[in-house]
């Protein structure tokens, strides 16, 4: 039975285009750390930072381990100097970025009448972010932090999607199985795959992503409003 909607934040409950969004917090991070980076040498190592994150498959070290310590394996300043400006950019600076994203009023309704029909909402983001950053995003849906019993973020999460690990690691911390979840994104291989865990797959499409033909994982799709019908027509929970 149905208990449990895993949701994707980034084009799923927030509306954006991946590229305006990518620019944007570049730009933003670059001036934070001008007075150590050049924009392209800070650039280059979130990259590869990221990538390094995103491969890392060591259980006992997670995502935020694992960023950092790939992270300041390639400069010479310390962390105790760059810290605090991490910190400080995603409390004051990111919410900059909000004007490059969009709320969904289908998604908004959505959310809003899951909630009456009593399933429990997760918040199954790709965890390559600090929550507070998370955190901000979910404002700027127009949704509340507190409508989700789980939200996923690189301090507590040790695996990246497209991994199964990634899922599998919150299926266990949510104790829930797999035939009890739905996985709602707008990516057809990062939470598409959900599905070969045997989690129902639902693909929201207006800011869909998908880099091969196979479309085996998907088991609903649809646009915002398509979505929000679709809500309309699950059972409440007793």
């Amino acid at each position: 039975m149905l208990k449990t909607i895993l949701f994707d934040l980034d084009g799923t409950l927030l509306p954006f285009k991946m590229e305006d969004f990518i620019k944007k917090y570049f730009e933003e991070l670059g001036k934070k750390f001008q007075n150590y980076f050049t924009f392209k040498e800070l650039q280059n190592l979130l990259w590869e930072s990221t990538e390094y994150m995103i491969r890392n498959m060591e259980v006992d070290k997670t995502n935020a381990d694992a960023f950092f310590e790939d992270f300041y394996s390639k400069t010479t300043h310390s962390p105790d100097r760059l810290m605090p400006l991490f910190e400080d950019f995603y409390t004051n600076d990111f919410p900059k970025i909000k004007e490059v994203t969009k709320q969904s009023e289908y998604i908004v309704k959505a959310i809003s009448l899951l909630k009456e029909k009593k399933y429990e909402l997760i918040v199954a983001t790709n965890p390559l972010f600090p929550k507070q950053a998370i955190l901000h995003r979910i404002e700027w849906a127009g949704l509340n932090k507190d409508d989700f019993a789980f939200i996923t973020n690189f301090e507590e999460m040790h695996f990246c999607k497209p991994h199964l690990h990634f899922y599998q690691e919150l299926l266990e911390k949510i104790n829930r199985q797999p035939q009890e979840c739905m996985m709602v994104g707008n990516d057809v291989e990062e939470d598409m795959i959900a599905k070969k865990l045997g989690c129902i797959t639902y693909l929201i499409e207006d800011y869909k992503i998908q880099r091969s033909e196979n479309a085996d994982t998907i088991d609903y799709r649809g646009k915002y409003e398509d979505f929000y019908e679709f809500v309309k027509a699950l059972p409440l929970i007793k």
